[in-house]
């Protein structure tokens, strides 16, 4: 199958959508199927053995790091040159919605990859009218799509009420040999302040994108706790707030690879802040770890986190609520370890091989003859 993926993001810059991407182009090169990853920004013109199509971009307004891209004549003529048979579109939103117009105008089956919750963004930014026009914007980009893969099935939920049309579940995958319970390093620990013996101090973490609307600052509420330590690891615009605002945590800026798998095994408790995911891959690679996961009750999280099974959930927003829960366990040293022991099973087998599998049978499922009948797309020429 010959497979063309538009992103919103791609390396080398490093998020959610960018990660999923370069995972998903590896397996399904892997398995024989030729790939196009059209991508903003500037960047290597191959990952791999795959070619990268790059889009002149422009910075997000108050997020410069993040490119948002502007097809041209030629990314066109890149697209319609690879004749793919399916069109995947990553986190639609600017360069998506260019994609699955053309996607349509083509007659190109497309499948439209949920990933970034920006209406509850903007209700974060308390501008309702905002939050209004993302849901319009969202279902009317959606509904140009084949089939929309929602992440989680308050994500699925959420799509259908707003009236998105052929809402199916797909999830992420993690790489379970590289997060990995022994990874675990009294090295890394001393280093982030828990001491030379491991049970002078709990390490609790956060991990990901330090911007506002991942509400980090509600780790404010952990200060003080008795015998832990706050490790920040991420980057972004708030990183020097925070940093005021958490003056005895450890921030370690952004880390990758093996370092940051290190980081996470070593880690005694996951906190994850922000209220407005559709997945949560961090507290998906936490658990992996087989590092218990500390989640709000909503969105995405709630497929990921069982409640005293394999971590604890809290009030979305309620500092309070986050304060209680983590006292919990800092004092509880037998149900840390009971937690601990499932974390790891629960996502082991969420493979980016198995979710790999899973996405080719959304692929075909469009790609079907009887798909097509019901959604016609007569093919033209496009300029």
């Amino acid at each position: 199958m010959r497979v063309a993926i538009v992103t919103e993001s791609f390396l080398p810059t490093i998020n959610g959508v960018s990660g999923s991407v370069a995972r998903v182009s590896e397996q399904l090169h892997a398995r024989g199927h030729d790939v196009l990853i059209v991508g903003p920004g500037p960047g290597p013109a191959r990952f791999g053995d795959i070619t990268v199509v790059r889009t002149p971009s422009v910075p997000l307004p108050g997020y410069q790091a993040i490119p948002v891209g502007r097809p041209t004549a030629d990314t066109f003529h890149d697209l319609a040159a690879f004749r793919p048979d399916v069109i995947h579109v990553a986190g639609p939103v600017a360069l998506g919605a260019w994609a699955l117009s053309v996607a349509r105008r083509m007659g190109t089956p497309s499948v439209a990859v949920y990933q970034t919750d920006f209406p509850r963004f903007a209700r974060h930014y308390k501008v309702a009218a905002a939050e209004n026009l993302a849901w319009r914007w969202t279902r009317h980009l959606h509904s140009m799509a084949h089939r929309t893969l929602a992440p989680s099935r308050s994500a699925a939920w959420d799509l259908r009420r707003h009236g998105v049309p052929r809402v199916a579940l797909w999830g992420r995958g993690v790489d379970s040999t590289h997060f990995h319970p022994t990874k675990r390093s009294a090295q890394i620990r001393r280093a982030l302040g828990a001491g030379r013996d491991d049970g002078d101090c709990l390490l609790i973490g956060y991990v990901g994108r330090l911007a506002p609307e991942k509400n980090v600052g509600l780790l404010r509420a952990l200060r003080g706790t008795p015998g832990a330590r706050l490790v920040v690891v991420g980057d972004g615009p708030d990183r020097e707030k925070l940093a005021r605002q958490l003056p005895d945590a450890v921030f370690t800026g952004y880390k990758g690879g093996v370092e940051l798998a290190r980081i996470y095994a070593s880690l005694d408790l996951f906190v994850h802040t922000g209220a407005h995911e559709t997945f949560c891959q961090t507290i998906q690679e936490a658990l992996a770890s087989g590092v218990p996961a500390i989640a709000p009750a909503i969105g995405g999280p709630l497929d990921l986190v069982r409640h005293n099974h394999n971590g604890l959930l809290y009030r979305a927003g309620d500092g309070r609520s986050l304060r209680r829960v983590v006292a919990r366990l800092v004092h509880d040293a037998d149900q840390r370890v009971r937690l601990a022991l499932a974390a790891r099973p629960g996502v082991a087998h969420r493979t980016w091989s198995t979710l790999t599998d899973e996405l080719v049978g959304h692929y075909e499922a469009v790609v079907a003859p009887s798909v097509l009948q019901e959604h016609p797309r007569p093919r033209a020429a496009v300029g």
